[in-house]
């Protein structure tokens, strides 16, 4: 049992480690940080944008992970903490982020909107002229059999 768990333990860390390598692989590809840093006109601090979107996916992880250990409210409440303030708060945390979550994915995808204005100028560069329509509708509808069959068999119940 002691085995089982630890080697559910090292393969869910290897799959979140390859998943964050594919996010921050995209936000690098479509050059969304060095963006960023260029309309702003702050390229010297490129460091520090890098480093605030590896906090903040590791904060949403940690919180969407150990969800039932971020109920900050339920642990004060008992200390004289009205709840309209907790309420309050939390609208404000939740505002927060929607602002910011907001940003981020516009800027994303205003990013890959400008990034998929090149895939015809690289597949012509590399001697790819027939059949980018047809690989980009085996992706399409690879991507809507998942779906289809995500939805099909309930998995978003029960996991895998």
């Amino acid at each position: 049992m002691l085995l089982k768990r630890i080697m559910l333990g090292a393969l869910g860390c290897s799959f979140g480690l390859m998943t964050a390598g594919g996010v921050f692989t995209v936000l690098l590809a479509v050059g969304l940080i060095p963006r960023f840093a260029g309309k702003t006109h702050t390229g010297n601090r490129v460091m520090l944008y890098e480093t605030m979107v590896i906090l903040g996916t590791l904060t949403g992880d940690l919180l969407s992970v150990f969800e039932p250990y971020t109920h900050l409210g339920t642990l004060a409440m008992g200390a004289g903490v009205p709840e309209a303030l907790w309420r309050a708060a939390g609208e404000l945390i939740l505002l927060c982020y929607g602002m910011f979550s907001g940003i981020f994915i516009g800027s994303l995808a205003m990013a890959i909107a400008e990034m998929l204005d090149s895939i015809p100028i690289f597949a012509r560069r590399i001697g790819f002229r027939h059949g980018l329509g047809v690989a980009v509708l085996a992706v399409a509808l690879g991507k809507m059999a998942g779906s289809l069959y995500y939805f099909y068999e309930r998995i978003y119940l029960f996991g895998g």
